[in-house]
């Protein structure tokens, strides 16, 4: 019979001579990226409590709101309340709302300040309980005495450190078997474990709450971190709410800029990071199909949108599972630390055997600091479809 390079019988499992032919190389699909953690990066210091505090400070409020008026004409009648006389002096210029007028004020009787219209030769015009009011600020009379001190008290906030762990437990015949694709089981599963911990600490980093009662935690119930969205209440939007632009619930450019601007109206916050899911990062993709053009010899279809540039600033988009299909966070993120408490970032602890096996914990111990919750916002209720 002439040689055709082919078996002339069934070998099958028969014959132990025969070895199995197993790939050197154990892949893992789960996702256990952590996008937010990376941009963040290593907190430049260390929690020393389970509860961890910071200092905010700010200046002194050159706005304030028209709480009732006694106008008969608005346009021509001079006393109104507002809701924080402390925020005025005499001598102070003030515009209302949108307007160009404006006002010199004259006296401050309680909360009501009675003011010169159309002071510096501009016009009356029409304003409103409800209305803002913008300081521009006083010019001091020569010789005069210096003004009353005024000041700002810093306030504390603060967030709980939550503890992360799992279990490792290898037996001593797995540790002495050879293994496909590793070297050491033990070492394996610590890599594993640690992988699961800091991807679910980026999830509790976006999504995390802290418990109303006892959110130092007892016995029996353990304390827990508060996230970047619980932290957000100044500039928490949903597209129901009346200010947020749109015919629709689809996240469109009006929508992100009316975002960037809000924040940047109530803070000095630099956002920097719009951080999305991926039915989002769709729409923010989508944004370039208006301008988008190919010629003859493209081969490529681009449609990705990595940094958004507008009036307030350059934005990198962040892609990350974690955050919820419907919302968009805006970050400044030099105002975001995840810190460790002192000696407890993530680390194997062996613990006693009490057989023939060989079991540890990885464990680590976090929190979140977010500095000055205004510089940040979240937009909520968007559609997903």
């Amino acid at each position: 019979m002439s040689f055709t390079g082919k078996s002339t019988f069934s070998a099958g499992a028969a014959l132990p001579e025969l070895a199995e032919d197993v790939s050197d190389i154990i892949s893992i699909v789960s996702p256990f990226e952590t996008p937010v953690l990376d941009i963040i990066g290593d907190g430049a210091a260390h929690a020393r409590s389970t509860y961890h505090e910071w200092l905010e400070d700010s200046l002194l409020s050159n706005t304030d709101t028209i709480a009732s008026t006694s106008f008969i004409d608005p346009q021509s009648d001079s006393s109104f309340n507002v809701e924080n006389p402390s925020r005025f002096r005499v001598g102070d210029q003030i515009r209302v709302a949108d307007n160009s007028e404006l006002m010199l004020i004259i006296s401050i009787d309680s909360a009501q300040l009675t003011v010169t219209r159309g002071y510096g030769g501009t016009t009356a015009e029409s304003i409103s309980v409800g209305d803002t009011v913008y300081n521009l600020g006083g010019a001091a009379v020569e010789g005069a005495d210096r003004p009353e001190a005024e000041y700002t008290s810093r306030i504390r906030r603060g967030n709980y450190t939550q503890i992360f762990t799992a279990s490792v437990e290898v037996s001593g015949s797995n540790l002495a078997a050879s293994q496909i694709g590793l070297e050491n089981e033990m070492d394996y599963q610590k890599q594993q474990r640690i992988r699961e911990l800091i991807r679910d600490l980026e999830n509790t980093v976006i999504n995390g709450g802290q418990a109303q009662s006892n959110p130092h935690g007892t016995q029996s119930s353990p304390r827990t971190m508060k996230g970047i969205i619980r932290h957000i209440s100044t500039n928490s939007y949903s597209v129901d709410d009346a200010p947020v632009p749109g015919e629709t619930a689809d996240l469109d450019e009006e929508k992100l800029n009316f975002m960037l601007k809000t924040i940047w109206q109530n803070s000095t916050g630099s956002v920097d990071t719009i951080i999305v899911n991926g039915t989002q990062k769709r729409r923010i993709n989508q944004l370039l199909d208006a301008s988008r053009m190919y010629g003859p010899d493209d081969l490529r279809f681009r449609n990705v949108v990595n940094y958004y540039e507008s009036d307030f600033g350059l934005c990198r988009v962040i892609l990350s599972r974690w955050v919820p299909a419907d919302s968009v966070m805006f970050v400044d993120s030099s105002r975001l630390s995840v810190i460790p408490l002192a000696g407890r970032s993530f680390h194997f602890k062996p613990l006693v055997s009490g057989g023939d096996y060989e079991a540890g914990q990885v464990i680590g111990e976090y929190t979140l600091e977010m500095r000055n919750e205004e510089a940040h916002g979240i937009l909520k209720g968007l559609s997903t479809e």
